[in-house]
C-alpha cells in the first residue's frame, strides 16, 4: 500500500482510470461483437445503424488516450470493410436468384 500523501492520491487517479479506460474498451468491444452477430444473422441494416455508434466509441477512446490513434483507425476500417463485404456477398446471392 502507498505510504506517502503523494503515492495515495496516484493510486487513486490510477484505480479511476483504469476504470474509465475498461468502460471505453468494454463498449468497443461490445459494438464490434454486436455487429459482427447482426451480419452473421443477415440483419445488415441493423448492423450500418451500429457503425457511427462504433465510429464514435473508438474516436473518443482515442482521443482520451486509451487506445492509440492508428489502433482505432485500423478498427473502423477492418469493421467497415467486413461489413461490406457481407452486403456485396448478400447482393450477390439475391442477383444469382432472380
Amino acid at each position: 500500500m502507498p505510504v506517502t500523501k503523494s503515492a495515495k492520491k496516484a493510486l487513486r487517479q490510477s484505480i479511476k482510470r483504469r476504470a474509465r479506460n475498461l468502460r471505453r474498451k468494454n463498449k468497443i468491444k461490445t459494438l464490434t461483437k454486436e455487429i459482427k452477430r447482426l451480419v452473421e444473422k443477415k440483419e445488415l441494416e441493423k448492423a450500418k445503424q451500429l457503425l457511427p455508434q462504433l465510429y464514435k466509441a473508438l474516436d473518443k477512446a482515442a482521443k482520451a488516450g486509451t487506445i492509440k490513434k492508428n489502433t482505432a483507425s485500423r478498427k473502423k476500417s477492418r469493421i467497415t470493410i467486413f461489413l461490406n463485404k457481407a452486403i456485396q456477398s448478400l447482393s450477390q446471392v439475391s442477383n444469382k436468384e432472380n
